[in-house]
């Protein structure tokens, strides 16, 4: 885990107008940036730091404020950028802090569903994102395409192919696969929605007051499934968070071949970030929907 030195931590007390915080504690739980707790007298933050020339924290400053346009306070949180700064040799990211617990999802899913519902209400009529991304450690790029089953291939799929070591799969069985999806995608016209983008259990919890919180962001504008599916992947959400999710936006409409597509997009995203057993579901994940 890298430091906060004394210049950035004196920075951020100016920034601030408080003096040395009376408490730092080392936040753990992600293997791409390094992060802390900073208490102060009266107040408390939580400051991000990452030393790679990516930027991968100015995406997330981008996509918090994004989300935050479109989210109802009284069921869901968005941590509140408090402020972004950049320098030669590292990037900080330092938001409100959120005191997290485990507690029932009704209002984590009844406010993802509000905030996919506002945001729909733009009326986008197109796919994509505006600014270069990150999923995980990948790029997530930018662009835009009014077709939801090319944009999702051209600028979903290919990509994490092409990271591919070309000798797991045959040229033949990526061509199916593609094919697979297309006729499967293009049965579905779903309504373009700002997504959180890596909705799984790690990036979601409950505050004191009961309401949800989901942070850590990869956002763009897509199915809005896109987001319920990536909650299933891993797990972690209640029976609670889905009922209520699909009360509220009745729009959205269930589908498994689609959540398996939309999940090959994070499984290949994990077997081209660690490799091993992500190799394997990657396969198993394939070969599910050539055979759909």
């Amino acid at each position: 885990m890298i430091n906060l030195s004394e210049l950035e931590l004196s920075e951020i007390c100016d920034h601030l107008g408080e003096s040395y915080p009376i408490n730092i504690k080392p936040v753990f739980g992600g293997n791409i940036n390094s992060s802390w707790s900073l208490e102060f007298r009266t107040s408390k933050i939580f400051v991000k730091k990452n030393i790679s020339k990516k930027l991968f924290l100015k995406f997330e400053e981008y996509c918090l404020n994004d989300l935050r346009n479109y989210v109802d306070d009284e069921y869901l949180l968005i941590p509140k950028v408090i402020t972004y700064k950049k320098n030669k040799s590292s990037e900080i990211l330092i938001l409100e802090w959120i005191d997290i617990q485990n507690d029932d999802h009704k209002k984590l899913g009844k406010g993802l569903a509000i905030m996919h519902l506002n945001s729909q209400n733009l009326k986008l009529n197109k796919f994509g994102y505006s600014v270069e991304g990150f999923i995980g450690t990948n790029p997530q790029i930018k662009g835009w395409e009014e077709n939801w089953t090319d944009f999702f291939i051209k600028y979903r799929l290919n990509p994490q192919l092409s990271y591919l070591n070309q000798n797991i799969f045959s040229s033949e069985i990526i061509e199916n696969l593609k094919s697979k999806v297309k006729q499967t995608l293009s049965k579905h016209n779903p309504t373009s929605t700002l997504v959180h983008g890596d909705l799984w259990s790690g990036n979601k919890g409950i505050a004191k007051n009961n309401k949800g919180v989901i942070f850590d962001p990869a956002s763009w504008w897509a199915d809005s499934e896109v987001d319920i599916a990536m909650s299933r992947l891993f797990g972690g959400f209640g029976n609670d968070f889905y009922d209520e999710y699909y009360k509220t936006n009745n729009r959205s409409k269930k589908c498994e071949k689609r959540n398996e597509i939309y999940n090959l997009y994070h499984i290949l995203n994990h077997a081209n970030m660690f490799g091993g057993g992500y190799i394997s579901q990657l396969r198993r994940q394939i070969n599910l929907i050539l055979n759909f």
